[in-house]
């Protein structure tokens, strides 16, 4: 199956809290998109795997994505060498997206750094046709998607450009909520983390505002970029 957009997560739930509503917008508009996770987020302090695997299809369903899988790397042990790479690679050649949405570059979560690494120089590595891979023994071929562009998470960044998400965005805080053992609960007597407090969610809503400030609607979502993008009509950035 091939994909406009394929999102890359170190964990589930990292592209709900960052760039979901982008992949709605795309979809409503009749792209295809799709995520896939590295971690089953294993070493989340609230819920448990199998409770995240079942909030990702839940999340899934909501956006109406086309694919989402989870490669099973070690939650917090990954590494972006070859035997990650080589798997990163094969997702990518299996949907063939010619836009990747990646994690932030350095974010308060390790891991949400290296895997940004990883999903950028699988990225380039997969169009190199020398590096062979297969998908369920058929050889898979080269392919190098045409950008890869960083969602903004933890640490506020200034975007390279912001994505108007404003009719989307109940929707997306719909996705978010999927992953209802993450988040604000008063009955839950499970401990509290960084993003269960009531706050968190209200900061979400926040940054949303201002990015959308920023370019004159109610609500956005912030990319950076590690190559300067070009568009082939000054138009094209109104």
């Amino acid at each position: 199956m091939k994909l406009d957009i394929l999102a890359f997560a170190a964990h589930p739930d990292d592209v709900e809290l960052a760039c979901s509503g982008t992949l709605l917008k795309a979809i409503s508009n009749g792209k295809k998109a799709g995520i896939v996770d590295f971690t089953r987020g294993e070493l989340g302090t609230r819920g448990t795997p199998e409770i995240r695997d079942t909030e990702a299809a839940d999340s899934a369903r909501i956006m109406e994505l086309s694919a989402r899988e989870n490669l099973g790397f070690r939650d917090g042990f990954f590494r972006n060498d070859e035997e990650h790479q080589l798997r990163v690679i094969q997702a990518i050649r299996k949907y063939r997206p010619e836009i990747v949405l990646a994690n932030a570059i350095d974010d308060r979560h390790s891991d949400h750094g290296r895997a940004s690494a990883l999903a950028k120089d699988a990225c380039f590595m997969s169009g190199l046709r020398m590096i062979k891979t297969e998908d369920n023994g058929i050889i898979q071929e080269a392919w190098r998607p045409k950008v890869v562009y960083h969602y903004i998470q933890s640490v506020p960044l200034e975007p390279d450009f912001i994505v108007d998400v404003s009719e989307v965005w109940d929707a997306r805080m719909n996705s978010i909520r999927a992953f209802k053992s993450q988040f604000f609960d008063p009955q839950s007597d499970e401990p509290n983390t960084y993003i269960s407090s009531p706050e968190f969610l209200a900061m979400i809503e926040a940054r949303g505002k201002h990015y959308g400030h920023a370019i004159g609607v109610r609500y956005g979502e912030g990319f950076t970029v590690e190559r300067m993008p070009g568009v082939s009509d000054i138009f094209d950035l109104v």
